[in-house]
């Protein structure tokens, strides 16, 4: 197990102090070691910005603000304890931050935080989500005052208001009684060396994805408390809407009433590729069609591409494709224009901005646009992170008048919407 003291280039930085004389008694165990794939192409959603503050320093300043934390130990994948520290920004300095390499299962970096967990004086352990970035101090108080209690092990629990149905093959087979249910939160808190010593006895082969778990035993009390709508966990790129929705220009939570409004952009962007003496395919929309004659270009060429890259960079004013990828750059030659898509996606995540809509239109008499549209749909939304119904294609001829008219080439023009919500610099 690797073990960084999280001091970074700002190690002589002074760590926060508070007056309060409530006794340090927690550690944080922050799980940050995940790579989820519905976040979309672009940096681990713990990386990402929120309202202006990394995803990850948001949940590790909800535990170092609190007055019974003593320790707040991170665990990141190998490879990604650089990304962690400039994450953390400031808080890299708190003397009480320490960075861990986790494992290949959640319950293998849970296990190496709580390695890295004891200290004098720490009996508390609280496990909990990165990407439950929200989490207000009243949670973190109700936990430790339920082990005060008597509590073997306490969650954050949300009452379940929907009706919920039985799912099989698409159809419905049964009515689940919802007086019952609660939808489960993060921090889970538990006693540091009951916790610790029932990680231990875990068999290899057991996949536990929840430390709650590990008390359903009947023997056990594990006590709920109130959880908090704001503590919902990032899992889509339309999380980052609410969750901005939810923090005022301070980080703080804000009530329903005082929401901010939400900033819509639009772009357009437009290209035109004219066809080459040599054979097909033709590369549109990011697949490959039969066709007598190929688009010349440094690039593949995709027109269609093209157009939503420029008309993505447009909303964030983020320069054009050319500026990205000149095309004066040998690395571009003969490039497939999927790369072009999934960066300005990323530039997106980046700038905290969520892509709401993409709507292309190609400009062509051949080939026909109208067998291929989905395929397209389903491959610009695969590169930009978004479900195929938040896509537009669509396909129209010149009347036989112009460059396309006469089958020279094709033209594309696109409209991308984003709601911008993180911080614009």
């Amino acid at each position: 197990m690797d073990f960084v003291p999280a001091f970074g280039d700002n190690g002589g930085m002074t760590s926060r102090t508070t007056t309060d004389t409530t006794v340090r008694r927690l550690a944080a165990v922050i799980v940050a070691a995940g790579g989820g794939t519905r976040m979309g192409e672009g940096p681990e959603k713990q990386f990402r910005t929120l309202a202006g503050r990394s995803v990850l320093a948001h949940s590790a300043s909800a535990f170092l603000d609190h007055p019974t934390t003593a320790r707040v130990v991170i665990v990141v994948a190998a490879g990604h304890e650089a990304d962690a520290m400039t994450a953390l920004g400031d808080l890299a300095g708190d003397a009480r931050v320490v960075i861990v390499t986790g494992g290949a299962r959640r319950q293998d970096s849970v296990a190496a935080g709580l390695a890295a967990a004891s200290g004098p004086g720490i009996t508390l352990a609280a496990i909990h989500d990165a990407a439950r970035p929200l989490l207000p101090q009243r949670v973190i108080t109700d936990l430790v005052a339920a082990l005060d209690n008597g509590a073997d092990a306490a969650l954050p629990v949300l009452p379940v208001f929907d009706t919920i149905k039985l799912i099989a093959d698409a159809r419905v087979t049964d009515t689940v009684e919802r007086a019952s249910l609660g939808r489960a939160q993060t921090p889970q808190m538990f006693h540091l060396d009951d916790l610790t010593a029932r990680h231990d006895g875990l068999a290899p082969d057991t996949g536990i994805t929840d430390d709650i778990r590990l008390y359903e035993d009947g023997a056990s009390r594990i006590d709920s408390v109130a959880g908090d709508e704001c503590l919902m966990k990032l899992t889509r790129p339309a999380d980052f809407v609410i969750l901005t929705a939810l923090l005022n220009p301070e980080g703080g939570p804000l009530m329903p009433a005082a929401l901010p409004p939400i900033d819509i952009r639009t772009g357009n962007g437009y290209d035109v590729h004219k066809f080459d003496d040599g054979g097909g395919p033709v590369r549109l929309g990011g697949i490959d069609i039969a066709h007598d004659r190929g688009l010349a270009a440094h690039s593949d060429g995709d027109v269609g591409l093209h157009a939503l890259c420029d008309a993505i960079f447009g909303a964030l004013a983020d320069g054009d494709i050319g500026s990205h990828f000149p095309p004066s750059d040998e690395r571009w030659k003969n490039a497939d224009s999927a790369q072009f898509l999934t960066f300005a996606a990323s530039r997106c995540a980046d700038r905290g901005a969520t892509i709401l809509h993409l709507d292309l239109t190609l400009v062509c008499e051949r080939p026909k646009i109208g067998p291929h549209r989905d395929a397209m749909r389903a491959r610009i939304a695969q590169l930009a992170g978004i479900d195929i119904s938040r896509v537009a294609v669509k396909a129209t001829t010149s009347e036989q008048l112009g460059f396309t008219g006469r089958g020279e080439g094709i033209a594309a023009q696109a409209t991308a919407t984003l709601a911008m919500t993180g911080r614009q610099e």
